[in-house]
């Protein structure tokens, strides 16, 4: 892994040496440790005037129920089929909502009040491995666990207990795979700032269990988080910040500084998606809630600002407001989405101008790639399915 190098800086010295400055003045600090490349290089690429315009290709069906509803997708990559991989949709109201790639529901299940969801691949059970999700649940306060058959395509609760949280309440949530260990873990926080780390073991040949590893917080109200397995980074949106980058590892909680919302984003930062080449390069994704567009940084090196987009309406699918929770894959998917899938989740929803309940819009990601001059990366034989990762210690405990 990586170190942060000339960019690295203690949080935890910062707050002994800063113990009754100001946040401000702190954040004007820690740029100075940062380099001065950051703080030029984002003051003279504002987000306005670059950004491009894009269409979704399909959308969701609606979701039941009225308000806001949806959050956060992630998306299973099928082992053998592309073309039946899914789209896995948190509701925060009742439950989960699995989607084909054509939009359709093919599976609800209603496991409480779920508020973000991701996915990993071969957790080792006894009898072999299966692919799980983990999800914040705030009807329990806590992680739930989630395996998918793979012939069936069928998803199940397979916690092995209510794994509660000791967090006021849980909100956000990302997982991560080590390439040093190849532990699983889930990442969960609160609107308090609050981050635990939990590392996921067999505890039965069917059911996953957690025990916790690692606490640290943040000063403000967090949600968006997503781990890059290959390079150990964990990203973080402090929503009326800016986005953090930390270890992944349950290891010190030293942080960087990726970018602010003062100065080039927007008052609210939501949901976080990682786009991965072979080339080790790529790009950090980030719903800007407010502003109603997405922004892009590089993957690679100090993670630098290299443009946004909107998604806006086109014949029958509006536009996409408001957005929480987002998610994308680099695969190619079949015929529907040959170059990869961004998923966003739609806050304000509509059809012929009349405010309707809430979706998820799939946009196609050459889609977004052939706006930019030049072109983004599209690398659809980056398969994080089979990444080198060495084998977890165990089994079932």
């Amino acid at each position: 892994m990586q170190g942060f190098g000339l960019h690295h800086i203690s949080v935890r010295n910062l707050n002994l040496h800063f113990k009754f400055i100001n946040r401000s003045l702190a954040f004007l600090l820690i740029l100075t440790f940062t380099g001065c490349h950051f703080w030029e290089d984002h003051q003279n690429r504002k987000m306005g005037s670059d950004c491009r315009e894009v269409v979704a290709k399909t959308e969701t069906q609606l979701v039941d129920l009225e308000g806001d509803v949806l959050d956060d997708p992630a998306i299973w990559i099928h082992p053998s089929n592309r073309a039946l991989s899914q789209i896995l949709a948190t509701n925060k109201k009742a439950g989960l909502h699995v989607y084909d790639l054509e939009g359709n529901e093919i599976q609800f299940l209603p496991a409480g009040r779920l508020n973000n969801v991701d996915v990993r691949y071969g957790f080792p059970f006894t009898t072999g491995t299966k692919d799980i999700a983990a999800a914040s649940n705030r009807s329990f306060n806590s992680i739930s666990v989630f395996a998918v058959d793979p012939i069936s395509g069928k998803w199940k609760d397979v916690s092995a207990r209510t794994i509660a949280s000791r967090l006021e309440e849980v909100y956000g949530l990302c997982m991560y795979r080590s390439m040093r260990s190849g532990k699983f873990y889930v990442l969960v926080n609160s609107k308090l700032g609050q981050v635990e780390q939990w590392e996921l073991f067999c505890s039965s040949d069917s059911l996953v269990d957690a025990q916790l590893v690692r606490q640290f917080s943040l000063n403000g109200q967090i949600e968006g988080c997503v781990a890059d397995d290959e390079t150990g980074y964990l990203y973080i949106a402090e929503e009326r910040f800016g986005i953090w980058k930390y270890y992944a590892e349950p290891v010190s909680p030293d942080r960087r500084l990726v970018a602010d919302t003062s100065k080039m984003l927007s008052p609210q930062i939501e949901g976080l998606a990682l786009y991965k080449s072979r080339s080790g390069k790529g790009y950090l994704i980030a719903s800007l809630q407010q502003k109603n567009r997405f922004a892009l940084f590089e993957r690679q090196g100090v993670n630098r600002y290299a443009g946004c987009f909107s998604i806006v309406g086109s014949g029958n699918i509006d536009a996409v407001a408001n957005t929480d929770g987002i998610e994308l894959s680099e695969l190619s998917l079949g015929s529907l989405f040959p170059n990869g899938l961004l998923a966003v989740h739609d806050g304000m929803n509509s059809d012929n101008g009349r405010n309707t309940h809430q979706n998820l819009k799939y946009v196609d990601w050459s889609e977004i790639a052939g706006k930019f001059n030049p072109p983004l990366i599209i690398d659809t034989l980056f398969d994080y399915r089979r990444l080198a990762y060495p084998t977890a210690d165990g089994g079932c405990r």
